[in-house]
């Protein structure tokens, strides 16, 4: 691939940027934002409308060396069972202050690993959870599928829950390079699972692959492409991985030397991009990929595309709700984090009070700007007519806004009538331009690569 100077110009290759699944992100989440705000939330959704829910499971079998998400390693199944006692505790909490009428559009179960939980444990937690809210008639229910972690009566159990979309992580398909990030699944057990999945009905498959991960080449990554093509996944997430071992002290494991330069990670993005676009898939936003059919590439057509904590999604519910430790809420009034330790989580629930320690309530250009750069993140595109119509704003200060970025990225980007947009030589500089229209300082905050 031949590069654009001006993105080595513009500081891509230097840069260390936030990927923006929130605005503001997490690092600026503080203590101004307690439990009884989280309840007030709760109780203010609308009555018959429809909401989205996590669920965190954060134990792991095994650590995987190239995962900064927040886990905990266990051999025992004790633990794991005394943490779905809690959920279950913690979801009858949630339905004494939900509205009426209230019904799950999506319903997410993430780690970590859910498919820990044995078959009893998932049947009770699925129960438990429509209990509170029943799945609206085109309701999605996804749930994150380790191949190395699951046998046919726990796929059974997920089924008959309702399950009608799973989420497989393959990251790479090399054997040298699974060893190096701790991870080793092999794509002959992988093909299984997929097919035992889509035996029981679930027609929907999700999978995720890095680029930028130890030894990748370009070779390699074409490989692994080519066999996850095999599997005819819906939808996949091709992310960069993000070596923090500030962050995450597993990933230290893994020796930096090994890692690609910055402009080898742009030539492995692209070498998979080329695959899966020459496969028939339709790009979706800065990494991603859908069949045409698929709902996320349909609302990316019709511009209903939204991100959120897991990345892209389809669903434009306004409130999520996240259940266990670590989970973060979303709400028209800010954002809600639970405790990250399992311990202090766990406790808070066994009080009869939800663990929910920091957040952020919005004010000021917030909704504004955390609009601007989701519709970049999604679209490459900031329509002013939208903003004009949604927000408390004016055309001289949109412009303000646009030009001050454009001052920054000169022809990269493109100021217009119509509003502000992002060429497509310039989108591996995406989360850097979206960057511009953040108000918050990130000088503090150790973000990922910005490619």
């Amino acid at each position: 691939m031949t590069h654009d100077p001006q993105l080595a110009r513009l500081g891509l290759f230097d840069a260390r940027v936030p990927r923006y699944t929130s605005y503001p992100t997490a690092p600026h989440f503080g203590a101004s934002v307690n439990a009884g705000d989280f309840t007030d939330w709760i109780e203010a959704v609308p009555e018959g409308s429809q909401i989205s829910l996590y669920v965190h499971v954060p134990f792991c079998r095994r650590l995987c060396w190239f995962c900064a998400c927040r886990t905990q390693g266990t051999t025992s199944n004790d633990p794991v069972n005394a943490y779905v006692e809690m959920l279950l505790l913690e979801l009858a909490m949630l339905a004494r202050h939900l509205p009426r009428g209230v019904s799950l559009s999506r319903l997410h179960w993430g780690g970590g690993t859910p498919t820990l939980l044995d078959p009893e444990r998932m049947t009770r937690l699925a129960e438990a959870i429509f209990r509170v809210a029943p799945m609206a008639a085109e309701g999605e229910f996804s749930v994150e599928i380790d191949p190395n972690e699951i046998d046919d009566p726990r796929l059974d159990a997920l089924a008959a829950a309702g399950m009608n979309r799973a989420s497989i992580g393959v990251q790479d398909f090399d054997p040298m390079i699974q060893k190096a990030i701790g991870r080793e699944q092999s794509y002959q057990l992988t093909r299984d699972v997929v097919e035992r999945i889509r035996a029981r009905g679930i027609g929907s498959l999700n999978a995720d692959i890095l680029y930028g991960l130890p030894h990748q080449t370009g070779p390699r990554i074409a490989d692994s492409v080519q066999k996850l093509l095999t599997l005819s996944p819906d939808r996949v997430a091709l992310y960069g991985y993000a070596h923090v071992p500030w962050m995450s002290r597993r990933q230290q494991m893994i020796p930096s030397d090994t890692m690609p330069t910055p402009q080898e990670r742009l030539d492995l993005f692209e070498t998979a991009r080329q695959l899966f676009l020459w496969d028939g898939y339709r790009e979706i936003g800065i990494d991603h990929f859908a069949k045409p059919e698929d709902g996320m590439a349909r609302a990316h057509a019709a511009g209903r595309l939204r991100r959120n904590f897991q990345g892209y999604t389809d669903d434009t519910s306004p409130v999520l709700i996240g259940i266990g430790a670590s989970s973060i809420s979303r709400f028209p009034q800010g954002f809600a984090q639970n405790a990250a330790a399992t311990a202090a989580h766990v406790k808070a629930i066994r009080e009869g009070r939800f663990s929910v320690h920091k957040g952020h309530r919005f004010s000021g250009e917030d909704t504004l700007r955390a609009r601007i750069i989701e519709a970049l993140m999604c679209d490459f595109a900031v329509r002013r007519e939208e903003l004009l119509s949604r927000f408390a704003t004016t055309d001289e200060h949109l412009e303000t806004l646009f030009q001050a970025a454009k001052k920054t990225f000169g022809d990269m980007v493109q100021v217009t009538e119509e509003g502000f947009f992002i060429p497509e030589r310039a989108r591996p500089l995406t989360r850097m331009i979206a960057r511009a229209f953040d108000a918050y300082d990130s000088a503090q905050a150790r973000h990922s690569s910005a490619v």
